[in-house]
């Protein structure tokens, strides 16, 4: 396999950049720009933010302090929420105590085991469908992944409603995730969250949009008739569980946390995992094979077992680019992390951009090598260095249906196509809430 290549990732200073930088510029649209060598080295870095003290933990010890042996302790912020509640409300992303468990309670049965299982089929249709479509040349293979993913949920969830797979919806969608930033800003400096730039109020009418078409969805499926998928059915569960009202609030706040959550991340995942084996011919060429192995004995429950390869590139690709750079918590009482005082209020910052890339974790940390994740060596890594999909009770309920509708499509890709460069166009890191290859993933195709 080739060797020693180093994906793009943002320049990196050699000391600590003053907070306010990260409000202006391209760091104010790119969570994981501007970090300097520093931050990959150390175990534990301080800041305040406009008054806000935040530990930004790094040790994987520290990391499971936070998520998994003290989890009671560390919530949502309640910053966080605020930012998020125009466009997901109160659904599972954005809530804790019992309001959360009894959410994923109700919607951790559809994505057990058997139920993704079932789906792989319906992934490998629309993995498909894409193809049929396709001729040699070049193609932006981000708004293909995109288009794709938003199909698989609006199949696999939403019983394939066309108003969640329209060219509308995938842009309203996209500038309400690039909102995002600005109202961040305001919401630090305790201002107003209303819109103030072109950016802000393109965002504004994606989260409008979002919430008015889900909105319409869900009160459709409380008439007689609906379709017994997904929706219809934790709508059920939530009257059972919670008032009228509020049942129907959290029904829209969820539909619209799996709609995002379901296929923005998958697909930046599919996204990247296609420009680096753009770059990488040789592991490519590897898949594929695999991959047409795979496919020849059909689309089945057990295609992502068939693909062990295509795993660990996967895998790899998460490390490098996770579709999460950061989450955070704000410790509920006092706490000791380490050798760290947290007080109550505090923020705690887990960034999976540091961690995946860190010096002391990872050996050349910035190099891909699909080989980190062979089995052989699955016992070298701390359960808590590696976070696609974060990890502790709160790990992404949906983290089963993503990487087998992932690792499908990709399959059903790659058996059919080679990709390669596209000549003169340089990839670049954006995003604030996931990350995306900025301004799309033009590819070069041709058919095999």
């Amino acid at each position: 396999m080739t060797a020693g290549f180093i994906p793009p990732h943002p320049p990196r200073g050699s000391g600590p950049v003053p907070v306010w930088r990260g409000f202006v510029g391209e760091r104010a649209r790119t969570a994981v720009y501007g970090w300097s060598n520093q931050a990959f080295e150390k175990w534990y870095i301080e800041r305040n933010v406009f008054g806000h003290r935040v530990h930004i933990v790094m040790h994987p010890d520290m990391v499971q302090r936070v998520l998994l042996d003290n989890a009671a302790n560390y919530e949502k912020p309640k910053l966080v929420k605020k930012l998020l509640k125009p466009v997901i409300g109160r659904g599972l992303l954005s809530s804790d105590g019992e309001l959360w468990r009894a959410q994923r309670k109700i919607v951790a049965a559809s994505f057990a085991p058997p139920a993704v299982d079932a789906l792989v089929p319906v992934f490998g249709e629309v993995a498909a469908s894409a193809v049929a479509k396709w001729t040699s040349g070049a193609r932006d293979m981000a708004r293909e992944a995109t288009r794709a993913t938003m199909q698989v949920i609006s199949s696999a969830l939403f019983s394939g409603d066309p108003r969640l797979t329209s060219e509308e919806a995938m842009e309203h969608i996209a500038h309400a995730l690039e909102g995002v930033s600005e109202a961040r800003m305001q919401l630090l400096l305790g201002l107003p969250m209303i819109p103030i730039s072109p950016r802000g109020f393109r965002g504004r009418r994606g989260q409008v949009y979002l919430r008015r078409t889900l909105s319409t969805l869900v009160h459709e499926r409380m008439r007689p008739g609906a379709p017994d998928d997904f929706v219809t059915q934790m709508i059920r569960a939530l009257h059972g569980r919670f008032p009228e009202h509020e049942a129907v609030e959290l029904a829209v706040d969820n539909a619209a946390t799996f709609y995002l959550a379901g296929h923005e991340t998958t697909a930046n995942a599919i996204s990247w995992t296609l420009f680096i084996l753009s770059e990488q011919p040789q592991w490519q060429e590897h898949a594929s094979h695999e991959a047409a192995a795979a496919l020849a004995t059909g689309v089945d429950s057990e295609l992502p077992n068939r693909l062990p390869v295509l795993r660990m590139i996967v895998d790899e690709v998460l490390r490098l680019y996770p579709s999460a750079p950061r989450f955070d918590r704000e410790a509920v009482a006092d706490d000791r992390i380490g050798e760290i005082d947290v007080n109550a209020g505090d923020f705690v910052s887990i960034w999976p951009w540091l961690i995946h890339r860190h010096r002391k974790l990872w050996d050349d940390p910035d190099t891909f090598d699909p080989e980190r994740f062979s089995p052989s060596r699955k016992d070298e890594r701390h359960r808590f260095q590696y976070l696609p999909f974060g990890a502790g009770p709160r790990t992404c309920v949906g983290a089963r249906f993503a990487m087998a509708e992932g690792l499908t499509i990709l399959a059903c890709w790659l058996a059919k196509w080679r990709f390669k460069p596209m000549p003169g166009h340089e990839v670049r890191v954006s995003g604030m809430v996931t990350l995306r290859p900025k301004g799309g993933l033009p590819l070069m195709m041709e058919r095999r």
